[in-house]
Parts: C-alpha cells; sequence; structure tokens
C-alpha cells in the first residue's frame, strides 16, 4: 500500500489524525516537522526567525526528498509543504495525498493555544493571515488525492473516513 500524506493548513489536524492513521494501518507515522527538528536540532520557529523562511523551505524540501521513497508511512507534512510543486510530485509517486481542511475561525481557535510558535501568524491580525495564506494555497491544495473538512469533526470520525477512502483508492489501484 501507499504512503498516507496528510496536507493542509496549519491547525487542521494533521498531527493528531496521523498518529492515529499510522496506528490503524500499522504505519510509521512521520511528521516531517519533527524530522526537520531533528536534523538542525533547533525548532520550527528558531529557524525561522533565526534563517528565514526560505531556509526552512529548503530544509522541508530535503526531508521530502529523503522520505519520498519509503513506504508503509503516514506523513504528516508541514502546511507550507504544498508552496513547491516538486515536493507534491515526490510525495504523490508513492503517497496518496489528503488534504485536511478547515474554517479559517476554527484554525485561528485551534492555533491560539501554540501562537508563539507559529512564525507565519506573527501578525497583526492572524485570522487575516490564516484566510490570506489558505487563499494563496488553494490551488496547491487541488492535488489531493482525498479532501476532508475536519472543522466540526472529531478525531475518530476523521480518521475512519480517511480510512475508508484510502481503502477505497487502494483497491481500485490493485483491480486497474
Amino acid at each position: 500500500m501507499k504512503n498516507i500524506v496528510l496536507l493542509g493548513f496549519m491547525g487542521t489536524g494533521k498531527s493528531a489524525v496521523g498518529r492515529r492513521l499510522a496506528t490503524a494501518f500499522h504505519y510509521q507515522f512521520i511528521d516531517t516537522d519533527q524530522v526537520i527538528e531533528e536534523k538542525t536540532h533547533k525548532r520550527v520557529a528558531e529557524i525561522f526567525s533565526e534563517q528565514g523562511e526560505e531556509t526552512f523551505r529548503r530544509l522541508e524540501s530535503e526531508a521530502v526528498f529523503d522520505l519520498a521513497e519509503r513506504t508503509g508511512c503516514v506523513i504528516s507534512t508541514g502546511g507550507g509543504i504544498v508552496l513547491d510543486s516538486k515536493n507534491l510530485d515526490l510525495l504523490q509517486k508513492n503517497g496518496i495525498l489528503v488534504l485536511l481542511r478547515c474554517r479559517p475561525e476554527v484554525i485561528f481557535k485551534r492555533v491560539q493555544k501554540r501562537a508563539g510558535q507559529r512564525p507565519l501568524l506573527q501578525k497583526a491580525d492572524p485570522l487575516a493571515e490564516i484566510k490570506r495564506l489558505l487563499a494563496e494555497r488553494e490551488p496547491f491544495y487541488r492535488r489531493a488525492d482525498i479532501t476532508l473538512d475536519t472543522s466540526d469533526m472529531n478525531l475518530d470520525d476523521v480518521v475512519q473516513q480517511i480510512k475508508r477512502k484510502v481503502l477505497e483508492i487502494e483497491g481500485r489501484e490493485s483491480t486497474a
């Protein structure tokens, strides 16, 4: 079976959903932000503040390159990973892209708890910034094989819906 690659904006549930999906499929869970932090020995927020977004995006692409050939993984990606189409090309070769969506107001509420760790939201109006970034990323999100709005769903329901849709896709591909 292919990897399951979780895409989406911060606060949509990629990490929490990813851990549960990995357990459900008996896959390894990998978080690209965690891979970067382990490699650099720095938090994502530190990389952004000390080296800038461009350096972080390069490190993100390097992580994708290293992960793309692996199998049996649920990969939770950073929210901006979609900004480089090469990242999506690599991840889609051996994976099913699953986009987790949320209404901007729900995202804002969810990320407020860890606002200091969200470098892209260090703005006077974080909700407006969320809306702007979502609009900017929308064309990239269209590449997803599965899209699910998690705004009003509990974690178990999200996992069950993704599991069902992934198995449907895998079934179609194995009979093709």
